[in-house]
């Protein structure tokens, strides 16, 4: 745990934190987005202070997306969207600093929360992952994809497919078993797969970067006249933040259980926490006219699911959400593995990780309150500046990076596939963490094979494996009802 008090490690978490807010202020950008530019940033570092400035993006992007909803009405991200109800109001009604105040501590406070309940349970979830077999982890990650397809997007053959083909592409390179190539098509750069850097940034980052280009320069409001309006102090006394302690608790508590559970997502939490709060709330009536417990139990709930998707990513190595799939890449990256055996053979890391945690979560804060008022710069910069400078950074990060011009050519690939799925609503979330899960789900399989000496009846002996295995088709024609009436409502 040491290692993350090194300068290192603490200058990697600040930039991280600072590269999380600026993006995710900047309408359009994003956490994932500002995580797939950012891996290519790593490669040199160790893996500490690697991981702990993706982190920091992480957590720093949490924040950063309310600034835009606040100050401009313009959500970086779906869950953002929620936080627009009541900050955006607020914020035009002569009080920005009290909206973006009330949204950076409700998100360090549910964020921190989340961060504890994944320090306390993760261990000991990892002793439970350690006694299952292959078979056991086989059933896991089917019905965790199923789960992640049914709740991205709004098909399931759609998210289907999109898991799939990510799946299929993982199993580009030499074979785990064999050892003998497969589809690379003589490409020697092939042989350890697909760059997940340059997939990444060409199917989730340059596909939206074209699309907003593409959008022109369209009229935008003023944040600086939004901030410059303030009616006198409009500060958030820290007295009276503490009359919101009951909508934060609550909304860290719904962000870190579905947060816990993989494909429910940050989106899902926001809304289901501000529809708690309305129902509990002394006068519901103010909520979505300025109030401040609206921003409060949003930005609770988005900020905690966070630090809760590392529960099943570093416990059993499946990511719950984009986010999530793409600190899977990192750790890959570097020679870490994530699942249960991560707290024997990385015991230092992954504490480390805890303590870098902790510190990104102290940093949101401080660079958040020290940059209130530069926030209004951050939303002003237009479009056609902005955009050009990140395609820039993703095309020289992955030359950099990944070896030259052939990543680049991949990029480039998965950039012109990125836009026909964003073009035909295909999810690029199921995509990718297909793309990750592919391995292990191909290595499990076919461990499991083995182990039941190729004989289908010999799952009997493993009761958990075929509850899972039956179950998801049945979860996922749940899901797909339950979303379809709400849809209809």
């Amino acid at each position: 745990m040491l290692d993350a008090l090194s300068l290192t490690t603490f200058l990697s978490v600040v930039l991280g934190v600072t590269i999380g807010i600026v993006i995710g202020a900047v309408p359009g950008l994003n956490a994932p987005m500002a995580i797939a530019v950012a891996i290519p940033l790593t490669f040199t570092m160790a893996p500490l202070a690697a991981i702990g400035m993706l982190v920091g993006v992480m957590k720093g992007g949490g924040f950063g997306g309310a600034i835009g909803a606040i100050l401009l009405n313009t959500p970086g991200e779906p869950h953002s969207a929620a936080t627009t109800l009541d900050g955006h109001p607020l914020a035009k009604g002569g009080k920005p600093r009290k909206a973006l105040q009330t949204a950076l501590y409700s998100s360090v406070a549910g964020d921190s929360c989340s961060d504890l309940v994944l320090i306390l349970l993760a261990p000991t979830l990892a002793v439970f992952a350690l006694r299952a077999g292959p078979v056991e982890l086989a059933a896991i990650l089917v019905i965790s994809l199923t789960l992640i397809a049914s709740l991205s997007g709004r098909s399931l053959t759609k998210g289907i497919f999109a898991a799939a083909l990510g799946a299929f592409l993982a199993t580009v390179g030499v074979d785990p078993e064999t050892a003998s190539p497969r589809f690379t098509f003589g490409q020697v750069d092939l042989f350890d797969g697909l760059p997940l850097a340059a997939v990444a940034i060409g199917v989730l980052a340059v596909p939206e970067i074209i699309l907003r280009l593409q959008e022109g320069r369209r009229y935008r409001p003023d944040a600086s006249k939004v901030v410059t309006n303030s009616e006198g102090d409009d500060r958030l006394p820290f007295r009276e933040f503490l009359t919101l302690r009951r909508t934060v608790l609550r909304g860290a508590g719904i962000g870190t259980a579905i947060g816990a559970l993989p494909g429910l997502g940050t989106t899902l939490a926001a809304f289901l926490s501000y529809a708690a709060t309305k129902r509990f709330s002394t006068a519901p009536e103010k909520l979505g006219s300025g109030a401040t417990e609206g921003i409060a139990a949003t930005e609770s709930a988005n900020s905690a699911v966070s630090g809760a998707n590392l529960i099943p990513l570093l416990t059993l190595g499946i990511p719950g959400n984009l986010t999530a799939a793409l600190l899977v890449g990192a750790f890959l990256i570097h020679g870490v593995t994530p699942g249960p055996l991560i707290f024997q053979r990385d015991t230092s890391l992954i504490y480390g990780l805890f303590a870098a945690m902790i510190m990104a979560n102290v940093m949101v804060l401080i660079i958040g309150s020290v940059g209130l008022r530069a926030f209004a710069l951050i939303v002003k910069v237009p479009p056609f500046v902005i955009y050009p400078i990140v395609l820039l950074l993703c095309v020289v990060g992955i030359y950099v990076s990944q070896g030259g011009f052939f990543a680049v050519g991949v990029m480039l690939a998965f950039a012109v596939l990125g836009f026909f799925m964003l073009k035909l609503e295909i999810s690029i979330v199921c995509f990718i963490i297909g793309l990750v899960l592919g391995p292990m789900i191909e290595l499990s399989i076919r461990q499991s094979v083995i182990l039941l000496s190729r004989n289908p009846a010999a799952i009997l002996d493993h009761p958990f494996a075929l509850i899972l295995f039956a179950a998801s088709p049945f979860v996922a024609w749940l899901l797909i009802r339950d979303r379809n009436r709400l849809s209809d409502g």
